[in-house]
């Protein structure tokens, strides 16, 4: 018997460490849910942190930003998060989610990045083509007008030595008479 009480003291201590250290929130919201604003918090910080300026031009807070979109209020937010905080290992696993989550579109971004690349650099080779064949095109204008030029000047210089031997013939009949 003695034996036992030590041991039913123990397991009493045991039991009553179980209890919660944070209570549930009023208003707790679903575990997805919390994910999804994690996730998003975490890109709307990457943006802050890689361009501060692309936020502050469009004018967005992203706290109130969270909140508008998932019909939240500031005080549930720290109490679910602070609920879903307690849990180390539960919180460690939503946050494993959220990076596997960033690093998918992160990859899926890198793809979209190089193939709008691609299509830059196909359009801007589509214009270097074209603006090469408008100069060649002029340049083969430039040549027409310059052979109609040609064409027009040694007509007018048959015209003109036509005119001329015209003329002398005259004036040697005029002569012989």
């Amino acid at each position: 018997m003695r034996k036992i009480i030590p041991f039913l003291i123990v397991i009493i201590i045991f039991a009553s460490c179980k209890k919660e250290i944070v209570k549930t929130p009023d208003h707790l919201i679903e575990k997805n849910k919390m994910i999804n604003i994690l996730y998003d918090l975490s890109i709307l910080e990457g943006i802050k942190m890689s361009n501060p300026s692309s936020l502050d031009t469009f004018k967005i807070n992203t706290n109130s930003y969270i909140y508008k979109k998932y019909t939240i209020d500031s005080i549930q937010f720290v109490q679910n998060n602070t609920y879903y905080a307690s849990d180390y290992k539960e919180y460690k696993l939503m946050y494993e989610t959220i990076k596997s989550r960033i690093e998918k579109n992160k990859s899926l971004m890198e793809k979209l990045v190089k193939i709008e690349n691609k299509k830059i650099i196909a359009q801007k080779a589509a214009k270097e083509k074209l603006k090469a064949k408008k100069v060649a095109d002029s340049i083969k204008k430039a040549k027409e007008e310059i052979k109609i030029k040609k064409v027009a000047d040694s007509i007018n210089k048959i015209k003109a030595t036509k005119t001329l031997d015209s003329i002398k013939t005259a004036k040697k009949k005029k002569k012989a008479l």
